[in-house]
């Protein structure tokens, strides 16, 4: 299956989110940046709120492309501890990273949300999205995050590897995704148009939202 661009994509996963339809106890939640696109398509099409979810990869130092673990909003922290163990990277590094990253977290927060205050998670069904899933670190962090929070938390997304797919449904209580095709390269593989989603994208697709019933006030 091959993606026109992110807001095909979540036109289509609205479709396989069909159950979730203007139910009052549910709640979109988007990965930024490129899951917001994927999610706004769901949520303005099943009439549900749309809010983000804050996680950062933890890169390893000096290789911050190489993801060792992520941080979600919230503060919860998860670590790929075989790689933590080949490059024998330290707790201190770890905590140094993870706290460089939650300070990130907070400045996207304000910078998103532009004085709206996050939608109500508590006892709500929580749909987090993003536009596809390799290793499934950043969701698997957001899950964990709102686990004591939300009354259930599903995973969607239009890609991810069987794999991450099959690693995820330990953390979450529900997964969805469109194809999971093997082998599993990347996610910009699915998509004709993956060009990165800015951080004025995202504030828009947020403020659209917000004129929907339902959606984050100001603070």
């Amino acid at each position: 299956m091959l993606f026109r661009d992110r807001r095909e994509a979540g036109q289509l996963l609205a479709r396989a989110l069909e159950l979730f339809r203007e139910r009052s106890d549910v709640v979109v939640l988007a990965l930024p940046r490129g899951g917001v696109p994927v999610a706004y398509e769901v949520a303005q099409e099943l009439k549900l709120p749309l809010d983000i979810f804050i996680v950062r990869k933890l890169g390893v130092p000096g290789q911050e492309e190489l993801a060792m673990g992520a941080v979600a909003s919230g503060g919860t922290t998860v670590v790929n501890q075989s790689i933590l163990e080949d490059l024998a990277i330290s707790d201190e590094e770890i905590k140094a990273i993870a706290e460089r990253e939650r300070r990130e977290i907070d400045r996207r927060e304000r910078e998103y949300r532009n004085g709206y205050r996050a939608v109500q998670v508590e006892g709500r069904t929580a749909i987090l999205i993003d536009d596809g899933l390799a290793t499934g670190a950043s969701m698997r962090a957001a899950a964990r995050a709102l686990r004591p929070r939300a009354r259930e938390v599903v995973a969607a997304v239009p890609a991810a590897s069987e794999r991450t797919c099959d690693e995820l449904r330990a953390e979450v209580d529900q997964v969805i995704c469109l194809t999971r095709p093997q082998p599993f390269v990347a996610v910009g593989m699915f998509y004709r148009d993956f060009e990165q989603t800015t951080d004025e994208e995202v504030r828009e697709l947020l403020a659209q939202a917000r004129s929907s019933s339902g959606s984050p006030q100001a603070a």
